[in-house]
């Protein structure tokens, strides 16, 4: 197992803007995918949402609902790896999950299927209220 540990959530009206954190350790970005998932209100862990993968080559997917409203990026000096979130909706409410390695780095979103992690930090509460 390894150590994730995210953070940066909090509350914020419709249209602003949150930055999610994750550390873990520096290998687990070239080894594995990470990612960030969604439990929305009233929904449980494993029914949450998969919104953005950082494959371990680099590259970034998300799903429809966030593109071009959220950047998934890492921090390579602080092993770290960041959402940004923009233009927030009430929809976006939700309880954020940093997660590596298992499935991730073979997610395909447009399959509309979510894919299991190994790794999980402890959630970190985003609400949008308008």
């Amino acid at each position: 197992q390894v150590e994730v540990v995210d953070c940066g959530g909090g509350s914020v009206q419709v249209g602003g803007s949150l930055k999610l954190s994750c550390t873990a350790a520096g290998y687990i970005f070239e080894k594995c995918g990470m990612g960030w998932y969604r439990q929305a209100p009233g929904k449980k862990r494993e029914e949450g949402e998969l919104v953005s993968v950082r494959y371990s080559d680099g590259t970034t997917k998300y799903i429809d609902s966030v593109k071009g409203r959220f950047i998934i990026s890492q921090d390579k000096t602080k092993n770290t790896l960041h959402l940004q979130m923009n233009s927030l909706k009430i929809e976006d409410t939700a309880v954020y999950y940093c997660a590596a390695c298992g499935a991730l780095n073979w997610w395909n979103p447009d399959s509309g299927e979510s894919v299991d992690a190994v790794n999980w930090g402890h959630g970190t509460e985003v609400t949008v209220s308008s």
